[in-house]
């Protein structure tokens, strides 16, 4: 019986003359790259869509005016003598 895989790469070099079947070497082709592309644009708008709401947020805490007030009776004063 004949050795199928050998037939297929024969049949496949006589099917796509142009092309250089190499079956020692093994690339992504086509579908890898789109794959890639795929996955970098999604990063891409993610870092975009996070950067503008980290945008949005507000850093700077205001004073809470209450606890101001709360905390000024409790300090200590110094004695003077």
């Amino acid at each position: 019986m004949p050795d199928m895989s050998s037939s297929a790469a024969l049949a496949m070099t006589h099917l796509v003359p142009l092309a250089e079947v190499d079956e020692n070497k093994v690339t992504p082709g086509v579908l890898g790259f789109i794959v890639f592309a795929v996955m970098a644009l999604a990063v891409w708008g993610l870092m975009k869509s996070m950067s503008k709401q980290m945008n949005k947020v507000d850093f700077k805490e205001a004073p809470d005016p209450q606890a101001e007030s709360e905390a000024a009776p409790a300090a200590p004063k110094a004695k003077q003598g």
